[in-house]
């Protein structure tokens, strides 16, 4: 059976969210995801995607900081910031397609923050994107 990656994500960045409102402390993230109600399948994916990204987190950081340059990331809105960390860690992975990556943070943008982040969250997530495209392109082959 396949999960449903949409839905972990989701958790994922609720999680992320919550962490990033305490400034890292820890605040149960993990017994509130295994709270849901989704499936353990999906807690499961969740927990793996929330603890990865955080972990990345100055690295992401890092990276959108090069590609959001008039934002700073800690006036941004702590759902944007969060999708964003979630969106570049996943470009960063490279194991899904960008547009993919993409279409699934403006999906969550949507669903969780204002009328104008759909778009901040492409852009932004875009620049990242083309930027990891040139990095790969100019590796030498060997």
């Amino acid at each position: 059976m396949r999960i449903n990656i949409h839905r972990a994500r989701r958790l994922a960045l609720q999680g992320l969210c919550c962490l990033d409102a305490r400034n890292g402390e820890d605040v149960l993230v993990e017994t509130f995801l295994r709270d849901s109600r989704e499936p353990n399948d999906i807690v499961e994916k969740a927990m793996e995607i929330f603890r990865a990204v955080w972990e990345a987190k100055a690295d992401c950081d890092q990276l959108l900081s090069r590609h959001a340059r008039r934002w700073d990331l800690g006036r941004l809105a702590l759902v944007d910031r969060n999708i964003l960390r979630l969106g570049a860690w996943e470009l960063r992975k490279g194991k899904t397609p960008f547009k993919v990556i993409i279409s699934e943070a403006i999906k969550l943008a949507r669903e969780f923050s204002t009328a104008e982040s759909p778009r901040f969250v492409n852009g932004v997530l875009d620049a990242i994107a083309k930027d990891l495209q040139c990095d790969t392109k100019e590796e030498p082959s060997e």
